[in-house]
């Protein structure tokens, strides 16, 4: 008898060794032509401006429209097949959906706390 995960492993072999192979071969066959224009910042054939003073951090609606994203985009992502086998699952799926979707609303009450919807 053979192990089941043997071809598994055969296959995350043969994907590493491709990945790692195409990774080496262009560093060993790529050309090492580098100058001024190669190595700047390419800001949509703009001139890159200087970084912001104090380090050019980001603000904070930045990283609010992100959780945004990500909110919705999960809950898309878990509605869609609670959505498909909603007759099969009865009364546990809709609990659980409630339970996932009061879940994902302290998040979104989250960043509407800290002015993410209002774009002044």
């Amino acid at each position: 008898m053979s192990n089941p995960y043997v071809p598994l492993l055969v296959l995350m072999g043969v994907a590493a060794v491709l990945a790692l192979g195409g990774v080496g071969a262009s560093w060993i066959i790529g050309p090492r032509r580098y100058n001024r224009a190669k190595l700047e910042a390419y800001e949509c054939g703009i001139d890159p401006t200087p970084h912001a003073v104090g380090g050019g951090r980001f603000p904070i609606k930045y990283y609010l429209v992100a959780m945004t994203f990500i909110i919705f985009d999960i809950e898309v992502v878990f509605m869609y097949p609670w959505a498909v086998a909603f007759g099969q699952l009865g009364l546990f799926g809709v609990v659980s959906m409630l339970t996932f979707l009061t879940l994902i609303t302290v998040p979104f009450v989250y960043e509407w706390r800290r002015g993410g919807f209002e774009w002044d």
